[in-house]
């Protein structure tokens, strides 16, 4: 009570007090209040700082490790959490995240844990991204190092087409295509790994379904709610929380000189230390020790030399295992799927597998240039290195969406007029086994030395729609024998539909010259006059055609010219 009484008697000085007495109150409410506020404020700033949602929460120690080193390591984690907003509703947000600490005190978390009220990427991604920004196309380097004994270098290079762009631009191309334009799917697990169905819809409002023909999904099992709108997180899902490959950090490290590149088998016995789990972490890192009893078993001498080097991998792999490894929450190399890129997991793949049709037999389009260049692979030793990127027109089969799937079957010697075909026997159409891998186009080891098991083109059900789409492209070139009489319709509209009607046909006629037709061919020769004719001039010049005949055939077109360029 006396408390009390004094309280009251400072809060409420009598009318004779001093006036510095009467004014103290005001200066101690006033001091009060702005500790309250400064309080509150440092509280709110500090809950919502990435080291209390890294270290305050006992379940996030997986996701704060893999946050310090990812691209976003200065965003706070609630701006894609909570999202930028009005304090008032970043405060709602937050509070109806309190059954995180109910989680927390009963430790009632089901692992691994999976993010479930994930902020819409406009909210969230698109405050700082603008992907209605045109974007250039950029180089890329990945790097490799073999598990053979040498630790071969390799390194796969291709440029990316990001793309982007608003509807003035067309609604952009490339990569961007995706969020730039209303693409819809339906995913029948959670972590969106099987997608059976993608609906596009375009600016005009007409829309088109595809399907994955080789699953039992009903068209009727579609839920307009459920359908989840591409954007930024569709492919982007890992980008703050990602978790390497072994191969992949054990490639870097060794880039960055981290591990010797000399030291026999060092990336294959890196990687296989690192993929050795157990459920104690300690004890998983305590187990990194068998890279330098590996060495001093089978390699002695180099281990004698080289221990404190060797040594130090071990520590190197321990700071990778401990960054990315936590047994406890069921967080390993593989916990989690990342769908930037198709090799690794799924990915593009997802939807780009060549097993989505629409009722029409139109499928998703699988060409590799649509979203990069088509890659190169620089070995070790190798001082220059050539990006092939295509500047002229492309003939009509390669922007069929099935090209990829069918061009080993259709393949002939048109292909040799753009392209390096390496010891690929194009005489013989319809071969469908992988070409040998070479240094060559046909023959790149970025795209045959794979296999891609993310997409279904053995599928027989797969196989059997296109068998009716391939017969379109087939072209069996007509044989010309010792005293035939060649004519257009029996030969040269032959050559002309395989090599040369990509460019010069009734829409485009490049240069002035439609060869889609006798009477329209005419204007490039001159019957009886083989100097004269422009065909001829411009297949034996040294500077390289897009559509170049064979040495073979341009004898055969002489042939014809000389002889009267008959029709039939």
């Amino acid at each position: 009570m006396k408390i009390l009484d004094k309280l009251r008697s400072f809060f409420e000085p009598s009318d004779d007090a001093p006036r510095w007495k009467r004014f103290l109150p005001y200066v101690v409410l006033g001091i009060l209040t702005v500790a309250l506020l400064v309080g509150v404020n440092w509280g709110w700033t500090y809950t919502n700082s990435s080291e209390f949602c890294g270290t305050a929460c006992h379940t996030m120690p997986p996701e704060y490790s893999t946050y310090q080193v990812s691209p976003h390591a200065r965003i706070q984690c609630v701006e894609c959490h909570i999202g930028r907003d009005v304090i008032s509703q970043q405060f709602l947000r937050k509070a109806g995240d309190l059954r995180h600490v109910y989680l927390n005190i009963t430790q009632d978390f089901e692992y691994p844990i999976k993010a479930t009220r994930m902020r819409p990427s406009e909210d969230v991604c698109e405050t700082c991204h603008y992907p209605e920004k045109f974007s250039d196309d950029s180089l890329r380097e990945i790097v490799n190092y073999g598990l053979d004994e040498e630790n071969t270098l390799q390194k796969i290079i291709l440029i990316m087409k990001t793309g982007g762009g608003t509807s003035r631009e067309g609604l952009g191309y490339g990569i961007h295509w995706h969020v730039e334009n209303q693409v819809d799917f339906y995913a029948t697990d959670f972590d969106q790994q099987d997608i059976p169905y993608i609906r596009v819809v375009d600016e005009d409002g007409e829309m088109k379904e595809f399907f994955d023909i080789t699953s039992d999904f009903d068209a009727g099992d579609i839920v307009e709610d459920e359908l989840i709108r591409m954007d930024c997180i569709a492919c982007h899902n890992r980008i703050t929380h990602n978790i390497p490959k072994p191969e992949e950090i054990v490639s870097l490290a060794m880039n960055n000189n981290l591990i010797p590149t000399d030291l026999p088998f060092a990336a294959k016995q890196a990687v296989e230390a690192l993929y050795v789990l157990d459920e104690d972490k300690d004890v998983g890192l305590e187990q990194l020790a068998s890279f330098a009893e590996y060495y001093e078993e089978n390699y002695p001498e180099i281990y004698q030399e080289r221990s404190e080097e060797i040594n130090a991998v071990v520590e190197v792999l321990r700071v990778a295992y401990n960054q990315y490894v936590f047994p406890d929450q069921e967080y390993f190399w593989d916990t989690y799927s990342n769908n930037l890129g198709h090799k690794e997991d799924a990915g593009c793949f997802r939807c780009h597998d060549g097993q989505h049709f629409t009722s029409e037999l139109e499928t998703i389009r699988l060409e590799c240039n649509i979203c990069h260049s088509i890659p190169v692979v620089m070995n070790e030793g190798d001082l220059v290195t050539y990006i092939e990127l295509a500047s002229g027109p492309e003939p009509e089969s390669h922007t069929d969406p099935i090209w990829i799937s069918i061009h080993g079957r259709i393949s002939n010697s048109s292909c040799e007029a753009c392209h390096d075909v390496g010891s690929l026997d194009l005489s013989v159409q319809g071969a469908i086994e992988k070409p040998q891998v070479e240094d060559s186009f046909c023959g790149n080891e970025a795209c045959h030395g794979s296999d891609w098991s993310f997409i279904g083109f053995g599928e027989p059900i797969v196989q059997e729609v296109l068998e009716t789409q391939i017969e379109k492209y087939i072209i069996d070139t007509p044989e010309v024998g010792e005293g035939d009489t060649v004519t257009y319709e029996n030969t040269i509209s032959f050559y002309f539909e395989q090599k040369c009607v990509a460019c010069h046909n009734s829409s485009l006629s490049s240069g002035g010259l439609d060869l889609s037709s006798y009477e329209t061919a005419l204007d490039g020769v001159v019957a009886g006059d083989v100097d004269s004719s422009v065909i001829v001039e411009r297949q034996t010049m040294d500077s390289d055609h897009y559509g170049q005949l064979s040495e073979e055939e341009v004898e055969i077109l002489i042939q014809w010219i000389a002889d009267g360029g008959l029709e039939k």
